[in-house]
């Protein structure tokens, strides 16, 4: 009797589909997905979209830290150093690199190419800090009245910023909170700094006052850097007050910086060099680059769990409607209608676990990116919390290319149904 009744239903859907021209596999796929009767698949169903769900939301959630980190640790290397540096074309690798003229025709004109935001002049000075109890080699970082100090200003925790005088030689330096500590310091001390210059004899002492404290994490460059003014050098190099170290550029976009500089090199001439930041730090940036690599493998075994999850899951169904599978074709539904309506089921569940998957991961992303809740060891990941970059094209690509891997690996366990008898299946139970 329950099978006479299953039939008549089943009949009477094929004949109002067919007669108002009705997706007949998107028409049972939604009765079943809405239906509320109990049933063995239903907690396996919740399964499958918990499983989607945690699978996007790690997909995501991996590209948002990843991304992140990168970016981070990026820009607090261009911070010290800018996207582009234009020196004297030479083969000296040290810092003390022989003067260039700041009068050059470039300067300040490449402002106006499209992509470059500032162009400011720098020089270094290999030296040593010493205190009563201490002692370390650092490099003076000497800058003009024209220095960005966004990025110091950023990450200063004592003090107050520099302020250069175009005229007057100032004797006020920014140090980092390692070398604070190492050398037990604070904003306000006096710094002795020596240094030792070619074709002079002996050490050359310089007395500054410690305007601010600041701290990036990068303990490469922390432990390294003390920023001053730039007259300060060329007082002790003995340089005329035109002469600098070189030029640094700083873009709007990184995704320029190899462009640029091409253009900048192919610009300034041939005495002097061109290089981006990636190429003084080829180490960094090639380790930031080989994170891309884990980021692809976790896509692709999160991918790949979710197609074998589905693939379970539609088998289970399959299992369970086999019954209904035998009447549909005894009713004379073509295997491949059949096929359709399992796989929008399916098709269905996915939605649901991409949807709260989204949810999650995007949910997870935006509160770290407030309120920074998980944080990190900053001598070993340099950074003092997780970072959160939300790419809204990376997520619809996640998004896009999951939907479209587990639609297609539905395909597969779909061809069961195929090889099914209608008359055995009737009879299943």
């Amino acid at each position: 009797m329950q099978i006479e009744n299953k039939s008549f239903g089943i009949s009477f859907i094929l004949y109002i589909c067919k007669k108002n021209n009705v997706n007949t596999a998107l028409f049972i796929a939604k009765r079943i997905s809405s239906s509320r009767k109990k049933s063995f698949s239903r907690p396996i169903i919740r399964i499958a979209i918990a499983g989607v769900s945690l699978g996007i939301a790690v997909m995501i959630l991996s590209v948002a830290i990843v991304t992140g980190f990168q970016i981070q640790i990026r820009d607090k290397v261009i911070g010290f150093g800018s996207h582009i540096q234009i020196n004297k074309y030479d083969f000296n690798s040290s810092y003390e690199a022989d003067p260039i003229s700041k009068n050059q025709h470039f300067y300040p004109k490449l402002e106006d190419v499209e992509g470059i935001r500032h162009i400011q002049v720098y020089a270094y000075k290999a030296g040593i800090v010493k205190t009563e109890e201490e002692i370390q080699g650092v490099v003076l970082k000497g800058v003009g009245a024209d220095f960005d100090f966004t990025f110091f200003n950023n990450n200063l925790i004592e003090g107050e910023s520099l302020i250069i005088d175009s005229t007057e030689i100032s004797t006020e330096v920014l140090i980092s909170k390692i070398m604070a500590t190492e050398l037990n310091l604070k904003a306000g001390d006096d710094l002795r700094m020596y240094f030792i210059s070619s074709g002079q004899s002996g050490a050359r002492g310089r007395k500054f006052t410690i305007k601010g404290i600041y701290e990036t994490g990068l303990v490469e460059f922390d432990e390294l850097f003390v920023i001053g003014d730039i007259k300060q050098i060329q007082r002790l190099n003995r340089w005329e007050p035109d002469q600098i170290g070189g030029f640094e550029l700083i873009l709007d976009n990184f995704k320029d910086i190899d462009r640029l500089t091409d253009l900048v090199y192919g610009e300034i001439g041939y005495s002097l060099n061109a290089s981006s930041i990636k190429q003084l730090y080829p180490h960094i940036f090639d380790w930031l680059q080989l994170m891309d690599m884990n980021v692809i493998i976790i896509l692709a075994l999160m991918i790949l769990v979710s197609g074998i999850t589905m693939i379970s899951i539609l088998l289970i169904i399959i299992l369970e409607r086999t019954n209904m599978i035998g009447i549909l074709k005894s009713f004379g539904a073509r295997s491949l209608l059949i096929r359709k309506l399992f796989i929008y089921h399916a098709l269905y569940i996915i939605g649901w676990g991409m949807l709260w998957g989204n949810i999650l991961g995007i949910g997870i992303s935006l509160l770290q990116q407030k309120f920074g809740f998980i944080g990190l060891d900053q001598e070993s990941y340099y950074v003092s919390v997780v970072p959160i970059n939300i790419d809204v094209l990376a997520i619809a690509l996640i998004n896009i290319i999951t939907f479209l891997v587990c639609s297609l690996i539905l395909i597969i366990p779909s061809m069961i149904i195929g090889k099914i008898s209608p008359l055995k299946a009737i009879r299943f139970n």
